[in-house]
This record gives C-alpha cells, sequence and structure tokens, in this order.
C-alpha cells in the first residue's frame, strides 16, 4: 500500500512509518518539525527512516490547506495514518491556539483530503484523554464522553466527531485510536519517563503529581504500533446492529469505529518509579505535588474490541518496556550508569 503518515518525525509516527516500510508498504511521512520539544531527536527518527527506498519524507504544517491538498492530488494515497497532533495535556493550558490550528484545523485538512481522493482508510489518533471527569473503569469506548477536563482532550473528542461526521456525509471508512500513556525508546521528552530519568541521572528530583498516586496504562511503543497497523488493515464498516435510539460512541451506522489501544493492566506510578530506579541503579529524590490541572488520577483502558477485531494483544510488562527505555536512553545520550 501507499501510506500516508502524519507525524512521521514523532514518537509514534516513527515507529508506525518503520513497521510499515518494514512489510513492505511505501510511506510518506508529514511532519512540520516544529520545536515543542528538541528538533534534535525528530530528525533522529528520520535519519532511520530515509534509509528505506520506499520513504519520502515532506516537512508540510497540517494546517496548511493548499499544501495537504496538493499532496493528496500528487502522491494519490490508498490509506492514511493519521498521528500528527499538537500533543500534551500541561501545554494546552498555556498555548491553547496551537491545539486548534494543529489538531482541529490540520485533522479537517486530512479529512478533505481523504473526501476528495477516495482514501480507503483513515486511521486516527485519539487520546485516553477524552475520558476526563469520567471514573467508571475500565474506560470503554462504549461510554459517553463528554466531560474533557483539557483543550487537549477537546480537541481530540473533536476530531472523533468530525471524523464521524465525514464517514456518515461521504463515506470515508475512519477508524480512531484512543492512545494510553505510551512509552518507549525515542519517547517524547516531554513525558514523565523521559523526565524521571533525565533528572534522576542528572541527581536532581522528580516530580512527582497528586501525591505519586496515579495508576496509569502505561503503553509500550511496539504494543502500541501493532494496535495501529491492525486497525489500518482492517477498514471500518457500518455497524448493521447500530440503533439511533440508544446509540453506541464507538460504532456507527456510517463506516466508523473507536478502539482504545492500552496495556489493560493499570501499574501504580510509584512502581513505574521503582522500576526506573532498578534499571537506572539510582534512587530518585521525589517532590511530591499535588495533581496538575487538567489531568486524571486513573486510566485503565478495556481493549477487548481491538483484540476481537484485530487480534490485538499487548504482551510488553513495564519491567521489560522501561529496561529498553532506558537501554535506548543510556546508548543516544552516551550516558555511563
Amino acid at each position: 500500500m501507499k501510506v500516508l503518515v502524519t507525524g512521521a518525525a514523532g514518537f509514534i509516527g516513527f515507529h508506525t512509518a518503520k513497521r510499515l516500510l518494514e512489510r513492505g508498504d511505501e510511506v510518506i511521512g508529514l511532519d512540520n518539525l516544529n520545536e515543542y520539544y528538541d528538533v534534535t531527536l525528530k530528525r533522529a527518527r528520520l535519519a532511520l527512516l530515509e534509509p528505506f527506498p520506499n520513504f519520502k519524507f515532506v516537512k508540510l504544517d497540517l494546517a496548511d490547506r493548499e499544501g495537504v491538498a496538493k499532496l493528496f492530488a500528487a502522491e494519490r494515497f490508498d490509506r492514511v495514518v493519521h498521528l500528527g497532533a499538537q500533543a500534551g495535556v500541561r501545554y494546552s493550558l498555556e498555548n491553547p491556539f496551537s491545539y486548534t490550528d494543529s489538531n482541529v484545523t490540520g485533522t479537517l485538512t486530512i479529512l478533505e483530503g481523504c473526501r476528495h481522493h477516495g482514501i480507503e482508510h483513515l486511521v486516527f489518533a485519539s487520546t485516553s484523554s477524552v475520558y476526563g471527569a469520567n471514573t467508571k473503569m475500565p474506560f470503554s469506548v462504549h461510554h459517553h464522553v463528554d466531560h474533557p477536563l483539557s483543550l487537549y482532550a477537546a480537541t481530540k473528542k473533536a476530531n472523533e466527531l468530525m471524523a464521524h461526521t465525514y464517514a456518515s456525509l461521504y463515506g470515508v471508512p475512519c477508524t480512531g485510536l484512543r492512545f494510553f500513556t505510551v512509552y518507549g525508546p525515542y519517547g517524547r521528552p516531554d513525558m514523565a519517563l523521559f523526565q524521571f530519568t533525565r533528572n534522576i541521572l542528572a541527581g536532581k528530583p522528580i516530580d512527582v503529581f497528586n501525591y505519586g498516586k496515579h495508576r496509569r496504562d502505561f503503553t509500550y511503543i511496539d504494543d502500541i504500533v501493532g494496535g495501529v497497523v491492525g486497525a489500518l488493515d482492517r477498514i471500518a464498516t457500518p455497524n448493521p446492529s447500530w440503533n439511533g435510539d440508544d446509540p453506541d460512541p464507538a460504532t456507527s451506522s456510517a463506516p466508523y469505529r473507536l478502539y482504545n489501544i492500552g496495556n489493560q493492566q493499570p501499574v501504580d506510578l510509584m512502581r513505574y518509579i521503582e522500576v526506573l530506579e532498578e534499571c537506572l541503579g539510582r534512587k530518585a529524590e521525589k517532590n511530591l505535588l499535588p495533581m496538575q490541572p487538567g489531568d486524571v488520577p486513573d486510566t485503565w483502558a478495556d481493549v477487548e474490541d481491538l483484540v476481537e477485531d484485530v487480534g490485538y494483544r499487548p504482551s510488553t510488562p513495564v519491567e521489560v518496556g522501561v529496561r529498553r527505555f532506558v537501554d535506548w536512553y543510556v546508548d543516544y545520550y552516551n550516558v555511563k550508569l
């Protein structure tokens, strides 16, 4: 297949593009290489993709309507994996307009490209943050999610609604994936594992929010990518039993599906830190702080729909995943443990 992967220099986008290239797909990777975090890391990811003869990188902003339209017209993609976005809950409190530009306008340009060029299937990134004020565990795609706690979450919920609209109006098959706390090699420097590792190695305290009482469905990147690729290969179809009198949020009479992608095994944040300390051979000095605005205490993914439909089965415990991250980190940054 010829696949557009947006956010190809990002964490999940890079790993997804690499998996698709390794199995022989042609990948056009789009990214604007913004400075939300270290561009050097983004370029290092791209450097691992560029040797593939079936890869081409395009530097382009998702909000560039004309540029994205020209790209779709020129490349004639079969399918699209839309992972490019302005990420981060806390950053959305400080820079809200970057989220509407990238996540709302940017997703609209992708939907328009899919609509006008007969794309077979659009798979797009959502987030566990859409569950917001929901407290019923595990989080299910069949639950309504109408109480977001951050603008980031609200833009991702908007993406789900926008995709459903295009599936309904224009028959564009759309699958949304709600990611749960992804971690692993070449991860994002703004994520907790990266920050914890950097500070522990520098002998600095780590900020532990909600006084360490968080539980997170930490999901290793290889498991995430397996779910993304599996979902891409299964084109969304209408649910013949969908009923507007009792609407299921995860399916539709249109070709539309929503799935959680998580490990389905929430881990205490303090245990996560403990595993990291064991891997680094150093203890962390913890700066215990109250919960951050926009954050949620716990996440736990019900992934049974993805298991049933695409055979997804996460298999990486945090003890293995954190070790792999640390091995990558010390090699990439040339750290001596």
